[in-house]
């Protein structure tokens, strides 16, 4: 792959628009007015949500999830939900019921590698009933939820908690967001630990001609093509900041021979060049590593060793999105690599405004919100 083709797409611009999802319970009444041309500095997000109790702590939680199992972030009435987990845990944790709330809302099947929420907690002595004990250190919560978690699935787990004011809120103080999604090129059936991983699409992509697409869909557009029916999203008006394709190994990944020998020689030898590793450039992205010659002459797989996926990896990034915008993209990108669109008609698509132009929206298992970034006030601990 040429270096040119792996350097980020960026936009230059860090204006956003604001997620207009369903209300959650302790939605905001008011919103202050938003420039709809500098949207950047809109003085405050939602009106304060101080919760009235002075007694009560609330905690910033990021959480890790895979999704396969999971109906979903949000709470729904009989089925497995992130938010209906975390609530049972922190309920044997702290001895009464609470109420979580999730930055970002992810869908049956979608994975989180750090979605957020918060929680607010009294600490009440068990032997006193009715005596208000101080609060209980970042670190004391995520060990005891955790513990709780992993007796019950064990797919779901607390990376990080911290102390925050009581008006701040996961979601309205949330100010951009970063999802990944993975995707598996190849013939090969998809491996087993890769099932529900990423999704596998059995075309070989042309990352060059899904890198030039990345970049008409850049910047502040009208994604009316890339919003699903059920969006209750007051405006279609979104700013996304990052869109970027890039060929990564495949996981999970284990040496080749050639790579194992050229480590026992640096360690027989510690003047033997590895490269530069800094960026892993002596690891192969080819996915057939392992060949032996055939009496023929032509290259063979040897044996019991199963042929790798190429593995892309698409970041999309921006404050927030629309309800499915990110696996639309996907899905407009993926039938560029596969030879079934062009960068005309992506253009032709996102300027449509119609979300029936649109091909097919990839699936949800290969979709990763991977980060969450706030502005955390002064004073806020965390978790070791």
């Amino acid at each position: 792959m040429k270096k040119d083709q792996s350097q980020p797409l960026i936009s230059e611009t860090s204006k956003h628009s604001l997620d207009q999802r369903p209300d959650s319970p302790q939605r905001p009444a008011k919103f202050a007015k938003v420039n709809e041309d500098n949207i950047a500095e809109e003085k405050e997000l939602v009106s304060r949500t101080m919760n009235p109790n002075p007694r009560l702590q609330r905690y910033l939680i990021a959480i890790e999830y895979i999704g396969t199992r999971f109906a979903g972030a949000q709470q729904q009435p009989n089925c497995r939900t992130v938010v209906g987990v975390l609530e049972e845990a922190f309920k044997k944790f702290v001895g009464q019921p609470v109420s979580v709330f999730c930055s970002s809302r992810t869908d049956a099947g979608v994975h989180a590698l750090s979605n957020v929420c918060h929680v607010d907690v009294e600490r009440t002595s068990k032997r006193k009933p009715g005596e208000v004990l101080p609060p209980h250190e970042p670190l004391v919560v995520k060990r005891a939820v955790n513990h709780f978690l992993q007796k019950n699935e064990g797919d779901i787990m607390v990376i990080d908690v911290r102390c925050v004011p009581a008006d701040f809120h996961a979601r309205y103080k949330a100010q951009e967001r970063t999802y990944f999604y993975r995707l598996l090129s190849g013939p090969e059936p998809v491996s087993s630990f890769e099932r529900d991983r990423a999704w596998h699409v059995p075309e070989n992509l042309d990352l060059l001609a899904m890198q030039k697409a990345c970049n008409i869909l850049i910047g502040r557009h009208d994604f009316s093509s890339f919003r699903a029916a059920a969006c209750q999203a007051n405006s279609p008006i979104r700013t996304l900041d990052e869109l970027n394709i890039t060929e990564v190994v495949s996981t999970p990944y284990f040496p080749s021979i050639s790579e194992r020998l050229k480590s026992s020689s640096v360690i027989e030898d510690p003047t033997v060049s590895m490269g530069s590793d800094t960026n892993h450039s002596h690891i192969s992205l080819n996915t057939n590593e392992e060949k032996l010659e055939g009496s023929s002459g032509e290259a063979c797989q040897k044996f019991g060793l199963r042929r790798r996926h190429r593995c892309y990896v698409v970041t999309a990034r921006a404050r927030s999105f629309l309800y499915h915008q990110v696996r639309l993209l996907v899905g407009v990108l993926k039938s560029v690599g596969a030879g079934d669109l062009t960068a005309a008609d992506v253009k032709r698509i996102l300027e449509a405004k119609s979300i029936s132009e649109a091909p097919p929206m990839a699936p949800a298992c290969g979709l990763y919100l991977g980060h969450v970034k706030y502005d955390l006030p002064p004073g806020t601990y965390q978790s070791q």
